[in-house]
């Protein structure tokens, strides 16, 4: 999810130190052709690097990333989620479930106390679990900035819970990436263990030198046309903008939809 960048916050002390090494996950290359095909998938020959969601199959041949919804539920999941953990939905002043104002159908995840992350982890294990068992290389982890844009969610126990993901990930042999949240990159590397960057927007919200700087050349940058303010080629002439830079179409449709728009630096 794309937003406005703030100023830079002071990051908390960690807790503790990331809960698992990164030592032995491969991470993503930084030349080649990449896609990002969360809204529709098609294996296109020669791509080098693929961003899939879980409930899809990594596509042969490539590195595949598997998005996760790490700090929301999934369009279409969240009465599961109310049922089963419904502790673990941040509730507004009435009790209500919290829903993303950009994206209606996503129920807000509340880490704040330690048994609500349990529910989160117990729910969200297996998600990151399967991607491994599918064959995916990398997981990226959507909405880790909740805590930023939802008062209520505590900070403390958001990062915690990202520490847990990239231990759970770490565990089963794949690279984490922290997917946005440009102000936090520094803690996100050094204090929760993400390993990559991916990033949405980032040229038009003028916040690419921020990944850069923390994750180097591992940065997947997508930018979209409905929102870019700027000729694409421009994006592609910068000194910040990462090797692997690719304009799409926002709903992500695949080749041959409607709508559908790709281009690569």
């Amino acid at each position: 999810m794309s937003g406005c960048s703030t100023p830079a916050p002071q990051a908390p002390a960690a807790s503790s130190t990331p809960s698992a090494s990164s030592a032995q996950v491969r991470l993503p290359p930084v030349s080649g052709a990449f896609d990002y095909q969360l809204g529709g998938t098609a294996d296109t020959a020669g791509l080098t690097v693929v961003a899939r969601d879980a409930t899809a199959a990594p596509m042969p041949g490539a590195y595949n990333v598997c998005y996760v919804n790490g700090f929301q539920t999934q369009p279409g999941d969240g009465e599961r989620w109310l049922r089963d953990y419904g502790r673990a939905v941040l509730r507004d002043s009435a009790g209500e479930p919290v829903t993303d104002p950009d994206w209606p159908d996503e129920y807000v995840l509340d880490p704040s106390t330690a048994p609500q992350r349990a529910m989160i982890l117990d729910a969200l294990g297996p998600v990151l679990s399967g991607c491994a068992d599918k064959g995916f290389d990398a997981v990226e982890v959507d909405n880790f900035d909740t805590f930023t844009r939802f008062s209520d969610v505590d900070r403390a126990g958001a990062i915690e819970l990202a520490r847990s993901l990239a231990g759970i990930a770490h565990g089963r042999g794949l690279a984490i990436g922290q997917k946005n949240a440009a102000e936090w990159t520094e803690m996100g590397r050094h204090d929760v263990g993400f390993d990559f960057a991916v990033t949405e927007e980032c040229a038009t919200y003028h916040e690419c030198d921020r990944y850069r700087k923390v994750y180097g050349d591992h940065v997947l940058q997508i930018e979209y046309t409905d929102d870019l303010p700027m000729p694409f080629r421009d994006v592609c002439s910068s000194p910040d903008r990462a090797p692997l830079t690719i304009l799409r179409d926002r709903d992500l449709v695949a080749p041959g939809s409607d709508g559908y728009a790709y281009e690569q630096c």
